[in-house]
């Protein structure tokens, strides 16, 4: 996976959401039918990308991503881009993002996908600014989860960290989570432990558990990273109390159910991780527009 090695924005995954994202608005014919009719073609302007909404900016690296796609697909140089709040930057509404400056049809054209996209991701780091905010001076960090949307989720998981969040696994293939129906599906908790162990043994491994005598089970068997699924903060606390009285590091992530205004209530637990789904599947976007400045 190439990434800015500035800011660990995943290149080649925006490359091909860019590419999907302007097939579907552009069509088979690759035309934006008002644009060309109303725009000459030598026309050159300057516009700016402005929030018209408070929140945290991320996805700013696609915008030039976009901006030279479209150019190649005119037959035009591609506009430049002065950054002027990069990702990661809280915004109050009216703050400049981004000034373009070069040919208007390629500005226009490319405008829809460069704010979608900006919206979007934006908005999974502002939510996430939220969450890192109510845990601010405890040592809980928040992490994501797997429910993004298809195609988006080193862009999503990437705008997470813009909002001070951090990333859990990335998909399926980089850590074993042993969940309800793997348990059941092999027998136990510790059978499950074991067949990953076996199977996998340089993958890291964590497991889900919903009551104390698991969470025992599970350590015992060998995890040292337990997720403790839609516990309340007391039963959490006695979770954590136990695992942590067992002799050995363990991680431990709280999961399931959990909100914005209780959070700092689970971290005071103990917790090392905090994990919210909620981060990428529940996001509303920041309201973002382009504007032509002359």
């Amino acid at each position: 996976m190439t990434t800015d090695g500035l800011s660990g924005f995943p290149l080649d995954w925006a490359r091909e959401l860019v590419t999907v994202a302007l097939r579907e608005d552009l069509g088979p014919d690759g035309l934006d039918v008002t644009t060309l009719a109303t725009i000459p073609a030598d026309q050159v302007r300057t516009a700016e990308i402005v929030a018209r909404a408070p929140g945290v900016v991320a996805g700013v690296p696609a915008i030039g991503l976009v901006l030279a796609a479209v150019a190649e697909k005119l037959g035009r140089e591609t506009p430049s881009v002065e950054v002027v709040n990069d990702d990661g930057t809280r915004l109050d509404r009216g703050d400049v993002i981004a000034r373009l400056t070069g040919t208007t049809q390629v500005i226009l054209v490319a405008e829809r996908t460069i704010l979608n996209i900006l919206s979007r991701l934006s908005g999974v780091a502002t939510h996430t600014r939220r969450w890192a905010d109510a845990l601010e001076g405890t040592s809980t960090m928040v992490l994501d989860t797997r429910k993004t949307t298809p195609g988006m989720r080193w862009l999503e998981k990437y705008a997470v960290r813009c909002g001070g969040g951090t990333n859990k696994r990335m998909g399926l293939y980089d850590v074993a989570m042993i969940k309800d129906n793997h348990k059941l599906a092999a027998g136990s908790v510790a059978a499950a432990y074991a067949l990953v162990r076996e199977r996998f043994p340089d993958v890291d491994v964590q497991v889900e558990v919903t009551t104390p005598a698991e969470a025992r089970e599970a350590y015992d068997a060998g995890a040292r990273f337990i997720m403790c699924d839609n516990m309340s903060v007391e039963v959490l606390r006695e979770t954590v109390d136990l695992l942590r009285a067992a002799g050995q590091p363990v991680e431990i992530e709280a999961t399931g159910g959990l909100t914005v205004e209780a959070v700092a209530d689970f971290a005071a637990t103990g917790v090392d991780f905090v994990s919210v789904g909620g981060l990428t599947h529940s996001s509303p976007i920041v309201d973002i527009a382009l504007d032509l400045t002359d």
